[in-house]
């Protein structure tokens, strides 16, 4: 089977989405239908690749909409609302339908006959009416249903009957503008995941042998091209820089603020801007494979998963339509039957059911929640932080503990030396000079532990001559020792120094110290003195702290897992500020926290780096990765990414979730608040028809208004 997904042009109702399902699933050698308005987007399987698919795109046209395929030109969003309305063959007649309702309530204040008006208001029914009474065929025979359109004809034949030609008409305009502002509003947020899909541009300058650039289009590009880069231009490529140095605006992946410095063995990303100087890059990732396409990917998957919030909304419009379906002809009936009230014209019961069956119209409480929803997720997607799934972005807004690991999460991951300290006895002017420093360096650069690359940072940051080394071997958990210009040299723990090699109280008091903060002592012996006191550590990361603060301040707890020693543990808890820290644990051991903390009660978040810590990130309400910029792993294990390992994005997605949640409240009141109040209206005989919709589509462009909100 081959799954097919295709995009879906003015796609903003469940109602025609289900039709569409229920259309397309029909058809021979198709299934698992799905189309999703969030995405706007269509998707099925087909059991052979020459599948047909010409049907689905007339099942598709027939409900008033387009299937963008790879010869489709997409209808343009970005203008303004009335472009919009001449862009489509459906909008267009609506602005048709207007005109001509425009015509005739100008007439009405003339002494023409109301026979031309009434033609006037035809005219406008028809046009305006017959894709609003397609669509209520198929929700009848397709969905076997009854659905907003369904309701709109049976409202608007009524109104035609008793006589309301002009309540009938604004009716079919004021109702088909509601689905275009919808459609408009829905597109513009899906669009705006276009636009960032667009900062990639689509050629590139390959480098040949004899190194002369020719632009080709990104995707001709191998793996293992070389493709410059020239100053002021977009990368076009996820690749690794091979050739000259410069600053990269990494804002639209990664969220920072800054440029950042790039040289060679650097990694850089399509989409990203090259501020001065000339880059060559090797490519390392196909156009479709870049980091920009797959956080696009991953947004649009997010986008089609339905916040909970939304799947009851979704039900309940679905019970709720039918049900003040049913509630209106109770109102036409039983008041004339029983209690001698009139059916027909202007004050009859009928003509207030008609008004109930437009109020029922959910099209205000069906949009309230994915305009919100998709608006932002589009904007953490902008700053740098990937939100899977509106239960995600829902959850986010619940959590109120924050686990933390601390290696890579908190710290930078990377151990580097911090101390460098002479505690030298004689004067070796070829090594006591630098504290001892180019004597380690000199024999640590034999080593590739984490530790001893510190130690050889350390010394080429203070530009230290590291003299040369001979017959450097590893003493197996204790240090390593060789021969530097005829002089032994040992680099070591306290623990062995104080066992093989005498030294001062001075000298274990201050490695004491250096130990009580959490840091790694290493020792630099030269022959039978120790030249100096090394203090090596995994620093926090600069935002860790400002990050904790502000979880703390908007009430979340915080706490710290990490396997670490219970002094490191500590000493790095105490420097960012975390409420707890719990050490020497082990993955399961992470794991089982995060699970007593969900089970004492709390919603629990859990950043980690997407790899060791992915079985505590699976079992956590949220689980937040850091380093999505250029990690598969990380984009596909978490809930949430941090491209750019800013963790001060945290604070900033809960507020965002806050947001949100508080949106959707907020619409989902108002939609269902303003329908009470002109129902009661209706029923009272003080509503219009009119009234009624206009009510509605207000309804709608204040949701949508304070849904795209989000995105600002």
């Amino acid at each position: 089977m081959e799954t097919r997904t295709y995009r879906v042009e003015g796609l903003s109702c469940s109602d025609c989405a289900g039709r569409i399902e229920a259309a397309v699933g029909s058809l021979e050698g198709v299934s698992d239908v799905e189309v999703s308005v969030n995405t706007g987007t269509l998707t099925f399987c087909v059991v052979t690749p020459a599948f047909d698919l010409t049907p689905v795109e007339k099942i598709v046209a027939d409900t008033g909409h387009t299937l963008l395929t790879s010869s489709s030109t997409p209808r343009r969003t970005g203008g303004s609302f009335l472009a919009y309305m001449l862009s489509g063959m459906e909008t267009r007649l609506t602005v048709l339908a207007g005109g001509l309702v425009v015509l005739g309530l100008l007439l009405s204040l003339t002494a023409l006959p109301v026979l031309v008006r009434i033609l006037l208001y035809a005219g406008a029914i028809v046009v305006g009416g017959v894709p609003v009474a397609r669509s209520a065929y198929q929700e009848a025979w397709l969905s076997r249903g009854l659905g907003i359109n369904s309701l709109m004809v049976i409202a608007i034949v009524g109104a035609m009957l008793i006589g309301e030609w002009s309540e009938a008409a604004i009716v079919v305009v004021l109702f088909s503008l509601g689905e275009a502002l919808e459609g408009y509003a829905a597109e513009r947020a899906r669009g705006a995941l276009d636009g960032l899909l667009a900062l990639a541009p689509p050629v590139a300058l390959r480098l040949d042998d004899a190194g002369l650039a020719t632009e080709v289009l990104v995707q001709a590009l191998a793996l293992g091209d070389h493709v410059l880069v020239r100053g002021g231009d977009r990368v076009s490529v996820d690749g690794l820089v091979i050739a000259g140095t410069s600053a990269v605006d990494q804002a639209a992946i990664t969220g920072e603020s800054v440029p950042v410095d790039k040289a060679v063995g650097d990694e850089v990303f399509a989409g990203t801007v090259n501020t001065y100087g000339s880059l060559t890059v090797a490519v390392t990732h196909l156009a479709e494979d870049t980091t920009l396409s797959r956080m696009v990917a991953l947004v649009r998957d997010a986008q089609s998963r339905q916040a909970p919030v939304q799947r009851f909304v979704d039900r309940f419009a679905r019970v709720y339509t039918p049900a003040v379906a049913a509630a209106a002809a109770l109102v036409a009936a039983l008041p004339p039957l029983f209690f001698g009230q009139p059916f027909w014209g202007p004050e009859g019961w009928l003509l207030r059911a008609l008004e109930m069956l437009v109020i029922a119209c959910p099209c205000a409480l069906v949009i309230s929640t994915p305009v919100a929803v998709v608006s932002a997720l589009t904007k953490a997607a902008s700053e740098g932080v990937l939100i899977k799934g509106g239960r995600t972005l829902e959850a986010l807004g619940r959590v109120d503990v924050f686990a933390f690991d601390k290696t890579g999460t908190l710290t930078k991951g990377e151990p580097v030396a911090t101390d460098v300290e002479a505690v030298c006895g004689h004067d070796h002017s070829d090594g006591g000079h630098d504290h001892g420093l180019a004597y380690a360096a000199a024999v640590e650069s034999q080593s590739s532990h984490p530790l001893a690359q510190a130690v050889v940072k350390a010394a080429a940051a203070r530009r230290v001559r590291v003299p040369a080394s001979e017959g450097v071997s590893v003493m197996a958990g204790q240090g390593v020792t060789g021969s530097v210009n005829g002089r032994r040299v040992t680099v070591g723990s306290h623990a062995y120094f104080d066992a093989r090699v005498p030294h001062t109280d001075e000298v274990c008091r201050r490695a004491d110290e250096l130990a009580d903060e959490g840091k790694t002592v290493l020792l630099v012996g030269c022959e039978d003195d120790v030249c100096s006191v090394v203090a090596v550590a995994d620093e926090a990361r600069e935002e860790s702290a400002v990050a904790i603060s502000e979880l703390r301040a908007a009430g979340m707890r915080t706490i710290m897992l990490t396997g670490d020693s219970r002094g490191v543990a500590s000493a790095i808890g105490g420097h960012v500020g975390v409420d707890e820290v719990r050490s020497e644990l082990l993955p399961t051991e992470k794991l089982a926290v995060v699970r007593g903390l969900a089970e004492a009660g709390g919603t629990v978040a859990m950043v980690g780096d997407g790899v060791n810590d992915a079985p505590a990130l699976a079992e956590a309400a949220v689980g937040i990765a850091m380093g999505g910029a250029g990690s598969d792993q990380a984009l596909e294990t978490a809930d949430v990414i941090l491209m750019g390992d800013d963790l001060r994005q945290l604070p900033r997605i809960v507020a965002l979730s806050r947001r949100t949640n508080a949106t959707i409240r907020a619409n989902v009141a108002f939609a269902l608040g303003i329908k009470a109040v002109v129902f009661a209206l209706a029923v009272t005989g003080v509503a219009t028809l009119w009234m009624a919709i206009v009510a509605d589509v207000g309804a709608s462009l204040v949701v949508i208004l304070n849904g795209s909100r989000l995105r600002s």
